[in-house]
Parts: structure tokens; sequence; C-alpha cells
């Protein structure tokens, strides 16, 4: 088949408020008219991808480079400069690094995810659960984003990071800015600006903490990362504080919204709940099925890095090109009815976590985050119900969550526990 320009953009913005709410028809009817389309809606223009196949490929492929920051950042400044703080932490972040660099800092951050590392943070985990839940009791109201899914990858987070916690809310309040920025089709200069602020007060924070563990270690990540630079590992400034931000960031809108949509999707489909109360050996296999039946991350970007041609269309070097995952994960040529919630689903593991060198490194933390959260909920009450019909999505299209999860009289249904 010949290549071809681009073609024309897409005929209607595909981010309103029907696709905030649910833009699996979206994704359908995209796949329906072609594996590739381009949209000017992203960043400037991008090119989609909707076929699990193609976005496992560019997840995977050297061709499509992680490193895509520049011009994203620099095409919101208003002079020359202006959010040069924020690209000098952000391209360090191991999210937007290629090889040589991504591989050399990927290592040293994977120490702090092995299988013992993980397993001695459980017992911190399942204690942070019962209190979280606990205190959910004990409120006149229970909405579970706020009482329990926004708060618990951070105190994780912080925990492995050896970091006391009096600044979680900051974290939280950053962690928005930078969603915000990240997930937006086009940020504003607003967006830009508070995202920046924020990133620099993460690395200024980090800044103050990594100079307490050099004079006082600890047995956590940060002063693992600090014995890595002694090591020639990974460099000091800019790249140690990227990395140690965007962990933070990245473990929080992964697991908060995997809960949230998690437990939307259960509720939804009372079968569902049923069945995984009288089978609760299924709960690993349902919270793979939560992550693909509506994941947190519904897309991701990379940039050509030469010339090729894809389904006909010339894709040239620099262009920008979204993977979207939230599609992949429901594509019929991958999985058998797709838009079903399956518990016992055995298919594999989707592409909610990526795929390739970048697969989410806190994957199996972010795991046992949620089966110990949907393990206490089975437990405690059987009898959960949703209090609104109509649920409260956020406003970002890549991180797709809720903002508001108010569940029915938790004090009344309370069992012993």
């Amino acid at each position: 088949m010949n290549a071809v320009l681009k073609p024309q953009s897409t005929a209607c913005p595909l981010v309103n408020a029907a696709f905030l709410a649910n833009p699996y028809p979206t994704y359908q009817a995209l796949r329906e008219a072609g594996p590739i389309h381009w949209s000017d809606e992203f960043f400037g223009g991008a090119w989609l991808l909707t076929d699990h196949a193609d976005v496992e490929m560019v997840l995977r492929d050297p061709r499509f480079s992680a490193q895509r920051t520049g011009a994203w950042v620099k095409d919101r400044e208003e002079s020359p400069g202006e959010l040069g703080e924020f690209q000098r932490l952000f391209a360090r972040a191991l999210l937007f690094l290629d090889a040589p660099d991504h591989p050399r800092i990927r290592k040293v951050l994977q120490v702090g995810f092995k299988p013992s590392v993980i397993q001695e943070l459980e017992p911190f985990i399942a204690q942070t659960v019962t209190h979280l839940f606990d205190q959910a009791e004990a409120a006149d109201s229970f909405d579970f984003i706020e009482q329990v899914a926004r708060p618990l990858p951070v105190h994780v987070m912080t925990r492995l990071m050896g970091i006391e916690p009096t600044r979680r809310s900051n974290f939280m309040l950053w962690s928005d800015d930078l969603a915000a920025f990240i997930g937006t089709p086009l940020p504003t200069r607003a967006q830009a600006r508070r995202a920046q602020a924020s990133l620099v007060a993460m690395g200024e924070f980090f800044d103050v903490l990594l100079k307490h563990k050099r004079q006082k270690p600890g047995d956590d990540l940060t002063t693992r990362l600090l014995q890595a630079e002694a090591a020639g590992q990974i460099q000091g400034g800019p790249e140690l504080l990227a990395q140690c931000a965007m962990l933070l960031f990245a473990g929080h809108e992964t697991t908060r919204h995997l809960l949230g949509n998690g437990l939307q999707a259960l509720l939804t489909h009372p079968e569902q709940w049923r069945r995984l109360k009288q089978e609760p050996a299924l709960l690993p296999s349902a919270v793979r099925e939560f992550l693909r039946f509506d994941s947190p991350v519904q897309y991701t970007g990379r940039r050509v890095v030469t010339d090729l041609v894809l389904h006909g269309q010339l894709l040239r070097r620099g262009d920008l090109v979204l993977p979207l995952i939230g599609a992949a994960n429901r594509d019929p040529a991958r999985y058998t009815k797709p838009d079903a919630l399956d518990i016992a689903r055995n298919e594999g593991a989707s592409l909610a976590f990526g795929s390739g060198p970048h697969v989410c490194i806190g994957a199996a933390i972010t795991r046992m985050e949620a089966e110990m959260v949907f393990g206490q909920l089975l437990q405690r009450w059987p009898d959960l119900r949703l209090r609104n019909a109509e649920p409260q999505w956020g406003t970002n299209p890549a991180y797709r969550g809720l903002t508001s999860l108010p569940l029915r009289q938790p004090l009344a249904m309370l069992a012993t526990h």
C-alpha cells in the first residue's frame, strides 16, 4: 500500500462530556473506522492507535521514543525559558527517557521494588487500609475516593521512600497539578505554570530530604538512590530529584484510579460482586480485570524516531503517536466479550501498566494495595451499595478516574471484622 500524507483531522472533538463519562463507544467507533487516525486535538496533532497489537508494538518498539517533553513544554511558554526549571526536571524523569539512560536509571530504581521489599511493605499496607476504613466507619458519610483511594497510595509511597507523614497532603495537591498538565490534550499556560510550581516544590522538598538522608541514612528507597549516586549509577541534581518526584506522582495517579474505577465497576455489576464474595480466591484475577475494564491510564505518548509507514500512513520523524491503552484493553481481537466485566477472565495481562521497557515499575505494589482494599471491603461491608447512580468522573482524559464515590450507609452495614 502506498503511503499517504496525514489525513484530515477527526471531524469532531473526541474529548467532550460524553467521552469523559464513557470513552469506550468513541474508541469502538475509531476502531471500526480504521486502525490509525490523525487528530489535531492532542498537543497540536497526533496519530491515534486503538488496536491492541498496534498499541503494544508502539510501547515496545525503539522506533517510538518516550522523549517527548521538549516541544510539549516549550509550546506553553510566553517567553523563552519561562518553564526552563520545569523542563530541567520533567525531561529527566524515567517516564520520558530512552536507552541508555532509561535502563541505567530503571535498574537503580528496581532495587526499591524487589519482591523482598514489597513483602516487607505488606503489613504496613494492611494496617493503613484498616486504619482508613476505621476512620470511614466513624464518619457521618463515606466517600471512598476522598477517604481511601486518594490517601492510600501516598501513605504507601511515602513509607517506601522514608518520608515522614506530615507532608502527604502537599504531595496529593502537587500530583493533581502534574496530572492536569500531562493528561490534558492541549495544556494551557496556566496549567503549565501550576505544574512547574508543583514539580519545583517537590524537587525542593526532596532536596532537603536527600540532605537529611545523607546524614542519617535509612532502610528506604531514598537512601538506596543516594547509595546509587555515590556509586556513580545515577546522577545527582535534576536526575535524582526527578526520579523522586515522579515516583510519588506515578504511584498516586495509577493506584487511586484503579481503586475507584474498580469499585465503581464491581458495584454496577452486582453479579460480579456476589461472585467475588462467594469466591474470594478470585481477588487477584478481579484486580487484573478492573485494570483492563476501565484502565487508570487511558493513553500515553511516543515520538517517531525515524520515518516509517504504518497502516498505509507515513509517520514522519518527530510526529507524536498516542497509543490508546483504554481502547486496546477493549479490543475484540484480543479479548472475548471485551465490554463485559468478568472477574474470572483468564486471557493474560492487559496493557494497563504498559508494556516493554516502560512497563510500570510499581505494578506489584499497586496490585497489592488493590487486593487488600477490595478484600477488606468484602469482609466489612458485604452488602455495600453506591449512594449515587451517576458517577462523578474527572475531566482528565488520560488519567481516568472518579472525583467522588459516595457509598451507602457504611455504618448500617458494618459486619464483624
